[in-house]
This record gives C-alpha cells, structure tokens and sequence, in this order.
C-alpha cells in the first residue's frame, strides 16, 4: 500500500504530463493558425498582383488598339463594329477588375477573358496593318495613274497646239493671193459704152483686174472678195450697205463684196466698183480680203 507521499508525487506528475500536453496543443494551434493566415496572406497577395497584371494587360491592349487607329485609316464597317466590341470588352473587364476582392472563379474567369480579348486584338490588329498596306497600295497606283494622266494630258495638249499650228498653217497656204493685178478707170457713155479715162472728173467706176497665185491646196469653188478703198485723203469709203468681216485677226469694215470661183488655173477676175461719191483727184489704194486674211494690193492715181 502507497503512502501518502508517493500519492501526492504521482498526482503532481499526472498535472505536468497535462499541462505540458495542453502547451504543445496551443502550440499546435498557433502553428496551424498562423501557416492558414500566412497561406490566406499569400492569397491575398497573389490576387492583388494578378489584378494589377491584368489592368496592366489591359493598358497595354487599349494602347496597342489606340497605336493601329492612329493612321486614322478608312476603316470598313466590319472593322468598325470590331474596334468598338474590343473597347466594350475592355471597360467591361476593367469595372470587374475594380471589385474589392474577385473570388479564384472570378479571377480565373477574367484571365480568360483577357486571353481571349488578346487573341482578337492581335487579329484585328493584323486586319488594321493589312488595310494599312493596301491603301499605300492604292496610293500608289492612284499618284501613278494621275502622273499618267498629267503626261497624257501633257501630250494631248501639246498634239493640240500642234495640230492648232499646222491647222493656221493650212489656212494660209490655203488662202487666196493675188498673183498680179492693175485698176482702170472709165467713164460710162450715154450708150452705155465704158471707154477708159485717166482723170477723176469723167470717172463714174473703175475696174479691178487680178489674177490670182498657183495654189494647190486652196479649196476651189467659189471664195468671198472683201474690197476696202483708200480715197486720196486717207479715209476709207464706206457705203450704206458696208459690212464687217475678219482678217488677219482683227474686225475690218468693207467698202464692197463680191465672189469669185476659183478654179487655180490662172484665171483673170474682174472687179467693178462705182463711187457712191464723185472721184477726186489723187491715188486710190484698193485692198483685197479673201479667206480670212490680205490677197494683196493695188492702186490708181486719178489726174
């Protein structure tokens, strides 16, 4: 039988195996509890930084977008409807990323989606630098084909001139010369007989005689005649009946026209043409028009 010393020893060694089990339980506790807060840390932790990598990814494909817009190319509509589909996936996946915290679904989902979001940005990217590549493209035939068209127009306007040059070329050779040509004067008998004077009393009209220069390329037929008369004073006599015609570039009042045919066989042609006024004395200076320009000239001195 134990005596009563033995007993109280045993039941204080009873008491310490306890309380040294109950110190490495709460020992235990505190392990367990601080390795779960170090994890739920670490957590923590690793989802702030994932958040702050997929803003930063997002920035980073906004910008891209914003680079390829830049040249401010005409896009197509289907390019349009993407642009705008990619910026509405990125504001919505920026105000989930503003949540307080995201749940691992959450986070895992919105990694997702921004994997995915990079895969279309890359396409629509690509799209943007190809379009980019085919207006250069066009461009480039467009500065081609206007640099033909000035040097067609160059051409044309030249061959233009040209043909203006040789087509006034044409009308000069072409226009009617006088080859030789003498006025008389006469006087008209009461028996209507003409007989030849050389004074400007008895003068009632006088006669144009020419003939008219070899001229192959003139068109033969029938050609006006404008006459202009120069009276011994200077002035130009102009009848009631006078008309305007052009030659030699300028606006010209005649005194008298008539018509011959020509027919380029070296012809003689006669012009009658009476005084509306009585015939001083002095020289008469007659011009001859045909054609558009001057066939010549020729004069008489009256007594």
């Amino acid at each position: 039988m134990e005596n009563p010393t033995e007993q109280s020893s045993k039941k204080n060694s009873n008491v310490i195996y306890f309380l040294i089990a109950v110190v490495i339980a709460l020992l235990g506790t505190d392990v367990y509890l601080y390795t779960q807060k170090n994890k739920s840390d670490e957590k923590i932790v690793y989802q702030n930084d994932e958040k702050t990598r997929l803003q930063t990814e997002l920035d980073s494909l906004e910008a891209q977008i914003e680079q390829v817009n830049a040249g401010r190319e005409k896009m197509t509509a289907e390019m349009q409807a993407q642009n705008d589909s990619l910026k509405t996936k990125i504001k919505a996946l920026r105000s989930e990323l503003a949540k307080g915290k995201l749940t691992f679904a959450e986070l895992t989902k919105a990694q997702e989606d921004i994997k995915q979001l990079r895969y279309f940005v890359t396409k629509y990217t690509a799209d943007i630098e190809e379009l980019k590549k085919q207006n250069a493209s066009l461009s480039t035939e467009r500065d081609t084909l206007k640099s033909n068209l000035a040097t067609v127009s160059e051409k044309a306007s030249t061959l233009e001139q040209q043909n203006q040059e040789l087509d006034n070329k044409v009308k000069v050779a072409s226009a009617l010369k006088i080859g030789t040509a003498n006025v008389v004067a006469y006087k008209i008998k009461n028996s209507g007989k003409e007989v030849e004077v050389s004074r400007a009393n008895p003068t009632e009209k006088i006669k144009i005689n020419f003939t008219i220069a070899g001229n192959s390329v003139a068109e033969k037929g029938l050609h006006d005649i404008y006459v202009r008369v120069i009276d011994p004073t200077g002035n130009l006599i102009i009848p009631n009946d006078s008309g305007i015609f052009m030659a030699d570039g300028q606006d010209l009042q005649s005194t008298y026209k008539t018509a011959i045919d020509f027919r380029d066989d070296g012809s003689m042609y006669t012009i009658d043409w009476v005084n509306p006024a009585p015939f001083q004395k002095g020289l008469y200076t007659i011009l001859l028009y045909a054609d558009g320009y001057t066939m010549g000239k020729t004069s008489i001195r009256l007594k």
